[in-house]
């Protein structure tokens, strides 16, 4: 009995416990204490104190860490070792298992849509106007990367990008909300083309809110534009926002083309402005042919702004164009905010000319829009320029005449889209 007994408390005590495993200290050297079918502590110098599981597959010995005790229980390792035992005897090694495991853990880390997204961003970047791109990444960080950004990919349900959209439907950024879903979508097409997903939730979207009523943008209708310069003129603020927004008028460029403009685009020999492509809405180059009026407006900036890179130069910051705000304020203090915008004044160039029968092509082009039917090909940025010249030159005579109190040539306008 007592041989039986000792055999019966030696087994016991191959066994470890919680207490004995608390009680091991380090030693000079690391050491080991054995659990039993191959799973033992591995106790270092330091302190630490690590599972192994020693097997043998295929005819060799290998060796699985289960990890870190107290972090990993002592119950916690051996239901470890017992599932890997499990997949030896099916044939499994566990060590390409946790190999396998371990791989897809760091696709998923780096596969995050947010590190998805910027990587797209970056290779269409060189497609966009800066202040679009700056835009878009903005957007991407404000209001989607804080909810979806660290989340793989792949995993992402349709009802998560829904609750992104949802936040920007509640504040009614309708338009914002289209584009962000319109991008998003391009983002998940970037991951399944590059094997990194599997499924485009957003196209599935499209339906879940209401859609955007296009803006339009307010805008003066022929027979306001006498009053309104009378009343432009009394303005006494900044008189290079002034002038801009005279500038602006005459050439039917978009607010932010205008403000962003620099001193080397200009071509006083050849009265032209080259506005690059990477300031256009389009990424086209676009060149606008200078009126007499709107050269003389150039050359006053030229006095006031010749020595600063930008033609419209930060009030404060010289170095960086004025902000977008400038003309909204002039506008506000005149008293036209919400009938006027600088882009209306587009929309009322577009009415007056076509009213007058100029050529479409010519008018098209010197807003510098796409028509996808008449332009193809590679897009000539000096079309019709003679005459856009002779166009926005009368154009400009005939705004002059408005504002010194000459009648109006035509009664009624048409609304333009």
């Amino acid at each position: 009995m007592r041989i039986g007994q000792n055999r019966f408390l030696g087994a016991i005590h191959m066994l470890l416990s919680d207490l004995a495993i608390r009680r091991a200290k380090p030693k000079e050297k690391a050491y080991t204490l054995n659990d039993g079918n191959g799973l033992s502590l591995l106790i270092e110098p330091n302190g630490s104190k690590g599972w192994r599981l020693r097997y043998r597959f295929a005819g060799k010995p290998k060796m699985l860490s289960l990890g870190v005790y107290p972090e990993v229980s002592l119950s916690d390792a051996r239901t470890a070792r017992d599932e890997a035992k499990r997949l030896i005897a099916g044939g499994v090694n566990p060590s390409e298992v946790r190999k396998a495991q371990k791989r897809e853990q760091a696709n998923k880390c780096g596969n995050t849509f947010e590190v998805i997204a910027r990587e797209w961003y970056e290779k269409r970047l060189d497609r966009w106007s800066p202040s679009y791109a700056e835009e878009m990444i903005e957007t991407f960080e404000k209001d989607v990367f804080p909810y979806i950004g660290g989340r793989p990919i792949a995993e992402i349900k349709p009802m998560e990008l829904l609750a992104v959209l949802s936040r920007l439907n509640d504040r009614g950024a309708t338009e914002k909300l289209r584009k962000v879903r319109q991008r998003c979508g391009e983002v998940f097409r970037y991951a399944i083309i590059t094997g990194r997903a599997e499924y485009n939730p957003a196209p599935d979207l499209a339906s879940a809110f209401a859609p955007h009523k296009k803006e339009h943008y307010a805008y003066l209708k022929v027979d306001e534009l006498p009053e309104f310069f009378r009343v432009f003129n009394t303005y006494t603020g900044s008189q290079i926002v002034k002038l801009g927004m005279r500038l602006l008028i005459l050439t039917g460029l978009r607010p932010g083309e205008l403000r962003q403009a620099e001193w080397q685009e200009i071509d006083f020999d050849n009265r032209l402005w080259e506005v690059p492509k990477e300031r256009m809405k389009m990424r086209r180059p676009h060149c606008v042919p200078l009126s007499e009026q709107a050269i003389a407006i150039l050359e006053q900036l030229k006095h006031m702004t010749g020595q600063y890179p930008f033609i419209f130069p930060g009030r404060i910051q010289h170095s960086k164009p004025m902000s977008e705000m400038a003309m909204n304020v002039l506008i506000r203090r005149i008293g036209y905010a919400g009938r006027v915008t600088g882009h209306g004044f587009r929309h009322t160039m577009s009415t007056i000319l076509h009213e007058q029968g100029y050529n479409s092509a010519w008018i098209e082009t010197q807003l510098a829009h796409v028509d996808k039917n008449s332009i193809r090909g590679t897009y000539n940025h000096a079309q019709y320029l003679d005459g856009r010249r002779e166009m926005l030159q009368w154009y400009a005579d005939y705004m002059d005449s408005l504002e010194q109190g000459g009648k109006v040539v035509h009664g009624k306008f048409s609304v333009c889209a």
